[in-house]
């Protein structure tokens, strides 16, 4: 059971409305080049930031897997076999829960505040350190995603293609891979 998507989505807004005294929106942004010199040992998949829930998947030993690419932070995770895993992967699969978070720090001077009457904005710039990845039922950034794929269902197509004759199987393969990598 492999859980892949975006815990930060770079660029995209995220806001609270009625945050300040005067009823001010709040909107915050991570900037590109924020993960630049972020800490992200020891990140620990998690459901809704719990610490009551046990680790889903951690960087420590490689059962989740972060990586910064132009698009934010993607994360793939490889669940363990066990009940509350099957539960949140098959709620994933179903589209019950789609969205992702992460708890972090900002690194000092790492943000940018503007004040209006309207609006208090946070562009983050630098973040420091990052604690979780949390698979989340509401959001702050609406832009994050995470998808459900088992390699086990690609794995048998592959078998399956491979006692087909007449078929182009490496074009086939090639495409059932791409599609799992999803």
């Amino acid at each position: 059971m492999t859980l892949t998507g975006y815990a930060v989505r770079f660029e995209a807004q995220a806001s609270y409305e009625n945050f300040g005294w005067n009823g001010e929106r709040y909107t915050e942004t991570i900037q590109r080049g924020a993960l630049d010199r972020t800490d992200m040992s020891g990140v620990v998949l998690r459901y809704n930031h719990a610490d009551s829930v046990m680790a889903m998947a951690r960087t420590k030993n490689g059962s989740l897997r972060l990586t910064v690419d132009e698009f934010g932070l993607k994360i793939e995770a490889d669940l363990i076999d066990t009940q509350v895993n099957r539960d949140l992967y098959r709620a994933v699969q179903a589209g019950l829960i789609d969205k992702m978070s992460f708890a972090f720090v900002v690194r000092d001077g790492g943000s940018v505040w503007r004040y209006s009457k309207e609006e208090i904005r946070r562009d983050i710039t630098d973040i420091e350190k990052i604690y979780d990845v949390s698979i989340v039922d509401e959001p702050f950034y609406a832009e994050t995603d995470v998808s459900a794929r088992m390699r086990e269902t690609v794995d048998a197509e592959l078998r399956r293609l491979d006692d087909r004759k007449g078929f182009n199987n490496d074009v086939l393969r090639l495409q059932i891979a791409l599609k799992g990598k999803v």
